[in-house]
């Protein structure tokens, strides 16, 4: 079972092609520019054609549902519609905080991802080591005590929040996974294969991005 994977949440623009839960081949490029409406639908043919598949081989579309930024989520959002749409397949709307949350594997303590928003404010999102979620994803301006309950194990932090959060957040047991900046569709796989099994999709017609926030065009 053959399903695409699209993640455009952050300026990372990612696709990968999965069957049965494991990546065969990814494309990505983390763009300053977010030429994601430039590079999505490229990336997305090329990796069709290198794994000699055709789209009619497709089961299921997965995409990254957000928060995020909201020209990207919304370019990545209406690609993967239009194939579902095309093809009459399954639509599967991702957690991206639980996507970037694994991109780390740790004994024990906490994983905080962390997405920038607008000044101090963060997207962010709890989960213990074993990916179980413990605080919901949250909308949050940054202080000096933010995530202080968190006292007994290691916090980890990833994202592209995290040069906001180092000037912020002082505790001993944080640490900063500076290598792990934007989610990707590589650890989209496995978690889109499991909602398939369990037909955990959403409308084609009438799902929107989870964009917490309401957008705002600067002047």
């Amino acid at each position: 079972m053959y399903i695409l994977n699209i993640e455009t949440s952050t300026k990372n623009c990612s696709v990968s092609i999965a069957f049965e839960g494991k990546v065969l081949s990814t494309r990505e490029i983390a763009d300053t520019g977010y030429s994601h409406a430039e590079k999505l639908h490229v990336f997305i043919e090329e990796l069709i054609t290198q794994e000699g598949l055709q789209f009619k081989d497709l089961h299921a579309v997965a995409v990254s549902k957000g928060p995020g930024s909201y020209t990207g989520l919304r370019i990545g959002v209406s690609a993967a519609k239009g194939i579902c749409y095309a093809l009459q397949i399954p639509l599967l709307a991702v957690d991206t905080m639980r996507v970037l949350a694994q991109q780390i594997n740790v004994e024990s303590g906490y994983i905080v991802p962390m997405l920038d928003a607008r000044r101090m404010e963060v997207y962010d999102a709890v989960f213990s080591a074993e990916f179980e979620q413990i605080q919901a994803v949250s909308a949050k301006v940054l202080h000096e005590t933010s995530y202080a309950e968190f006292k007994d194990k290691p916090v980890y932090f990833l994202g592209d929040a995290l040069e906001k959060a180092q000037t912020i957040l002082k505790q001993e047991n944080f640490v900063f996974c500076e290598m792990n900046r934007y989610p990707s569709s590589k650890q989209m796989a496995q978690i889109s294969y499991q909602m398939f099994q369990k037909s955990d999709f959403v409308d084609v017609a009438y799902f929107e991005p989870f964009y917490l926030k309401e957008f705002y065009f600067g002047k």
